[in-house]
């Protein structure tokens, strides 16, 4: 794949401002656009866009395929005539600005969604030019809203009933009546019948998601900013995607999974990463020849401009753990599919623009993985400084701009990182002395934006900040510690103060010093 140089931000739009509880795609992700292109930066970086569940994660969604019904914009909805002004007024304890709550958000929001697509439906029966748009939507996206609006049903019944018996996180496989979650086709059809108004209800919202998100992509791409989307490698347990597809992942009869995914212990944690999501039956994958994985590169494709696949290591081997175990370590590596599954996403796709996210222990074999597709991998700079390498009388890093090959994307930190002036705060004062003597910068105020400008300045084909990053946000700013549940992961959201025209001119001066987002 071939990329041009550029530069632009990581913000996801959970992450907007100045809208009631959580970030939306409406008026403030278009101003968002607009502040992008005053900058001159020409990509704007997100986290996958599917529905969170337990835990808020983006990488832990009820749906690969399904947008996020919470960054749904509800002033939009009033003005499309689904909701009144009086409906979207949100009470005391609903925010406008700080950290995310996401029970509360999730209290308040999806019963007004749900209203709003009461609303909907009716208009629908009146209106033929809108029931044909419905229709329409509903027919292309069916390959996942037929199950996923079903999974959904299901789902909100039976965990409704699990909370009155003060049973709360309860997984289809274990909760479900037997013939639900086997997903029979007899018992599904009689549920669908059944329920026709609540699955109705579900697609509704998820035309709306999908009409705001895409007129929001528009708005992007006529602008000149292209958006990089994000696939976690995995799906989660407690998902659409393994309930109607059992077969192709690694579970019983009940539907239980028989060994999970995770990482091996590191020097970082002795014990590894547990996550927990149902492994693939790769071989059950290649006799359609992907097709599930296509569909899904596919999906995301018709959404952003480039995909960012999470953990592509995964796919030339993965750690598997067996079912039940307390922590990684009983695991062990298996062959995934390698050069088989991209052959076949060429074949089938084209040379699609695929960002592969590199990080951690790569071998050789990922490594050959990577480049024989001609897939740019990823470069963060608070990986960059070595003091060992200092005492061997030469900094070698991988990590650092002047190791670079140029077919690759540079953060100065990720969505898993602490924010970049958190972790210069956080330096021993060997590795600060260390980072000032690289960057020739002897200010601690002034090393984040130096860090700034090296990743910009860099031969790296896309350089890409974390918005924390561009205005010193401290450790409030982190946006996950990884294998953490609970405490502010996935929480933050900039202030209006952020649409910053001084910080904007910054940046373009940057991007115009180093030969970022040309005009052609």
């Amino acid at each position: 794949m071939s990329l041009s140089r550029s530069s632009g931000i990581l913000l996801h739009p959970t992450s907007l401002p100045c809208t009631p509880g959580i970030g939306t795609i409406g008026r403030q992700a278009f101003r968002f656009i607009d502040w992008l292109k005053s900058a001159r930066q020409t990509l704007w970086q997100i986290l996958p866009l599917g529905p969170t569940g337990y835990g808020d994660s983006p990488y832990a969604s009820f749906s690969t395929f399904a947008g996020n019904p919470l960054i749904i914009d509800l002033d939009i909805l009033v003005e499309q005539g689904f909701l009144t002004q009086e409906d979207i007024t949100p009470p005391e304890w609903i925010s406008h600005s700080g950290h995310i709550d996401f029970g509360s958000v999730v209290y308040w929001k999806i019963p007004l969604l749900k209203k709003a697509a009461d609303n909907f439906l009716k208009k629908t029966q009146k209106s033929k030019s809108l029931s044909k748009h419905f229709e329409a939507f509903k027919e292309k996206q069916s390959y996942w809203l037929d199950d996923y609006s079903t999974f959904m049903s299901i789902k909100e019944f039976y965990d409704a009933k699990a909370q009155k018996e003060n049973r709360f996180g309860a997984m289809w496989s274990n909760y479900w009546p037997k013939e639900l979650a086997t997903c029979s086709a007899k018992a599904v059809a009689k549920w669908q019948q059944e329920h026709t108004a609540e699955i109705e209800g579900h697609k509704a919202i998820q035309f709306f998601f999908f009409e705001q998100w895409t007129a929001l992509k528009k708005y992007a791409n006529d602008n000149g900013i292209s958006i990089i989307g994000d696939i976690p490698i995995f799906v989660a347990p407690d998902s659409a995607d393994v309930w109607s597809n059992q077969k192709l992942f690694q579970l019983d009869k009940s539907g239980k999974a028989t060994a999970v995914a995770g990482v091996p212990p590191d020097y970082f944690c002795a014990t590894g990463q547990l996550w927990g999501n149902p492994l693939y039956k790769w071989n059950e994958m290649k006799k359609t020849d992907y097709a599930w994985w296509i569909q899904r590169i596919k999906a995301m494709l018709s959404l952003v401009d480039y995909v960012r696949i999470d953990h592509f290591r995964g796919f030339e081997a993965y750690w598997s753990v067996p079912a039940g175990e307390e922590t990684a370590v009983n695991g062990k590596w298996v062959k995934g599919p390698d050069h088989d599954l991209f052959n076949a996403i060429k074949a089938q796709l084209g040379n699609i623009p695929i960002i592969a996210e590199d990080l951690g222990v790569i071998t050789d074999k990922v490594g050959a993985l990577r480049d024989d597709f001609d897939l740019p991998g990823m470069k963060v700079l608070q990986f960059a400084f070595d003091l060992g390498e200092k005492e061997r009388g030469g900094l070698v890093n991988a990590f650092l701009p002047h190791m670079y090959k140029q077919n690759c994307v540079v953060y100065t930190g990720t969505h898993d990182n602490d924010t970049l002036q958190t972790w210069l705060d956080e330096l021993s004062p060997e590795m600060k002395d260390l980072v000032k003597k690289y960057s020739g910068v002897e200010d601690d105020r002034k090393l984040c934006a130096e860090l700034i400008r090296l990743a910009i300045a860099s031969t790296a084909a896309f350089a890409v900040i974390p918005m924390q990053d561009l205005y010193n946000v401290g450790k409030e700013g982190r946006m996950n510690a990884p294998a953490t549940t609970g405490g502010q992961n996935w929480q933050w959201r900039m202030s209006e103060e952020h649409f910053s025209g001084e910080k904007a001119d910054w940046l373009k001066n940057l991007s115009c010093l180093y030969g970022r987002n040309l005009k052609k």
